[in-house]
């Protein structure tokens, strides 16, 4: 019997490494250090909104009507998501500091326009 793999050590709650693989035909067995993927660290809920949202080909609608679900829902489960996974998302206003002053510099904008983008207004 097959069971999942687990991701997380079960005393200390840190990454586990798989240390073993073996052949369930032949009996190879290879053994060394190999990482789990990123998606393996996903929770059973998080996988299965994955699988939806990719046999919905990522559109919220479609997604929203699958699980039955509203929008903000989705939307949350996605971020939790991409948050799970390591990935950090920049907020929609959200400015990049470098980018303004390199427009500063190149007299893309003025010096009150830079402010004003830094401020976020």
């Amino acid at each position: 019997m097959a069971y999942k793999v687990i991701t997380n050590c079960p005393v200390c709650s840190k990454t586990l490494k798989i240390t073993k693989l073996q052949c369930s035909h032949c009996h190879t067995t290879i053994e060394n250090e190999f990482e789990l993927s990123k998606l393996a660290s996903l929770s059973n809920d998080q996988l299965h909104f994955v699988e939806v949202f990719l046999k919905c080909r990522g559109n919220i609608k479609e997604v929203e009507k699958e699980m039955g679900i509203s929008y903000p829902t989705v939307r949350g489960k996605l971020t939790d998501i991409i948050s799970s996974l390591g990935y950090e998302q920049k907020k929609k206003n959200e400015v990049d500091e470098k980018k303004v002053v390199a427009m500063l510099e190149n007299g893309e904008i003025t010096p009150e326009e830079a402010i004003k983008l830094l401020k976020d207004e």
